[in-house]
């Protein structure tokens, strides 16, 4: 992907959705980062959809807010992530969504069942459509394991795999992440 891709202009605004899906450490989070760096203009609001629950947890959470440096707005939003590219995407540069995961993770936890996790997520779908800046969104792929044995990890599983699946479809450009290295599998070369 090139910054002429992503660069921005008052003629012709990109406004194209990236997902960037892979599994742990697998380098999802700094390549999407480092092509959010590389769209022109300082306008760049980071969505993060952590909720800290533990030390270690925060301290993840402060060492990514270093890494993103001053350039960033940052925006806790665990739950009502359409709305807000919604709203903010009228006046920036790029909108980075960092993840979906723990964005199911924290729907399921605030007792949204299967099916309103599908329902936002439509909501989600139409607010990359109607997005008046790049998207890009991060997200673990879940479905490369093993079937979990308790009941809440199969939902959580089943719902993050469909979640992923409306992403990659209303997405112009997806990227699957292995060990550091980005395989493009959807989108213009």
């Amino acid at each position: 992907m090139t910054s002429d891709q992503f660069s921005a202009s008052e003629n012709h605004k990109n406004t194209e959705t990236t997902l960037v899906i892979g599994g742990c450490r697998s380098g999802k989070s700094r390549y999407a980062l480092d092509m959010a760096n590389r769209i022109s203009g300082n306008r760049k609001l980071f969505i993060a959809t952590s909720v800290p629950t533990d030390s270690e947890m925060e301290e993840r959470v402060r060492l990514h807010q270093k890494d993103r440096g001053e350039d960033w707005i940052t925006a806790e939003i665990p739950v009502d992530i359409p709305q807000k590219i919604k709203d903010a995407s009228k006046s920036l540069d790029v909108i980075l969504v960092d993840c979906l995961t723990l964005w199911v993770s924290n729907l399921l936890f605030n007792n949204f069942t299967h099916d309103e996790v599908i329902t936002i997520t439509d909501k989600l779908e139409n607010a990359l459509k109607q997005s008046l800046c790049p998207v890009i969104l991060v997200s673990n792929e879940v479905g490369s394991g093993i079937v979990p044995e308790n009941r809440l990890a199969r939902l959580f599983r089943d719902t993050a795999g469909f979640v992923n699946q409306k992403a990659a479809a209303a997405a112009d450009n997806v990227f699957l992440m292995a060990a550091g290295i980005p395989v493009k599998i959807k989108g213009k070369n």
